[in-house]
């Protein structure tokens, strides 16, 4: 039934402020970019997600991540542990030194004893060379003669049981000993590609004090924590999504538990 009560008018609508219209300079089109496919090129994103990486790659990765998920033994964790940076450098620049001649400095030496020897001249007698010793068997034979005053072992090498038992043997026959960064770095003072380790024998008097910080320095960080070292296992990091899953886990087991009480 009505009432006979008029329904009120809708008010009238405010006009707003009109913004004043920029001009627009007709000989500027607007060309905007269409990214569909077979149009515009695409801008630059990062694509290393979707890149098909070679196989050496793609398994130095894997390699990488397996170390990190597996628990690792003792043994091959103290791997891990290399020799800090500043001593290191101590230790290179000293086996710098003692450098073992290349194939050329060889080869001409071998050629001017020759010449001197055809002209019938009397070729001086030189004692023999210090120099920085390598290759895995010659190193085993001077620990165990005990010629050996320091052994520099490569972090990296592949297989790593050609130097796993090392570090052991080392101990054993009371050598110091240390573990650095990079074979690659260890062939070059030997002039080869990659070198698994290195030995010193002996250096010249003026460099003795400096072998003899650096030793004190290695067996401070090596030698004397391996009973430390040798109850920590390696490994055992496991990802986002599993920790997330484990966390999640953990959440419904602790509101169980509240829910008991």
């Amino acid at each position: 039934m009505s009432t006979g009560k008029k329904v009120a008018p809708a008010p009238y609508p405010v006009k707003g402020k009109q913004a004043a219209k920029a001009t627009v300079n007709p000989l500027l089109e607007k060309t905007p970019k269409n990214f569909g496919v077979g149009q515009d090129i695409q801008p630059k994103r990062d694509v290393s997600r979707f890149v098909k990486w070679p196989q050496y790659v793609k398994l130095q990765r894997q390699k990488k991540i397996i170390y990190q998920r597996l628990k690792v033994p003792p043994a091959l964790n103290q791997f891990t542990h290399v020799l800090d940076k500043n001593t290191a450098t101590q230790v290179f620049k000293l086996m710098h030194k003692y450098r073992p001649e290349s194939k050329a400095e060889k080869r001409d030496r071998l050629r001017a004893a020759a010449a001197a020897k055809a002209e019938k001249k009397e070729v001086a007698k030189t004692d023999k060379p210090v120099v920085v010793k390598f290759g895995i068997n010659h190193i085993t034979a001077l620990i165990e003669a005990k010629k050996a005053k320091l052994v520099v072992i490569a972090d990296d090498v592949d297989p790593i049981e050609l130097v796993l038992w090392l570090p052991a043997l080392c101990r054993k026959m009371g050598i110091p000993y240390c573990i650095v960064k990079g074979k690659a770095r260890l062939g070059t003072l030997v002039h080869k590609k990659t070198a698994t380790a290195l030995v010193l024998t002996d250096v010249a008097e003026a460099d003795k004090a400096e072998l003899a910080t650096i030793v004190s320095a290695v067996n401070t960080n090596f030698t004397e924590k391996w009973e430390d070292v040798r109850r920590h296992w390696g490994g055992g990091i496991m990802g986002p999504k599993s920790n997330a899953k484990m966390a999640k886990r953990a959440a419904i087991e602790a509101k169980e538990i509240a829910a008991r009480q």
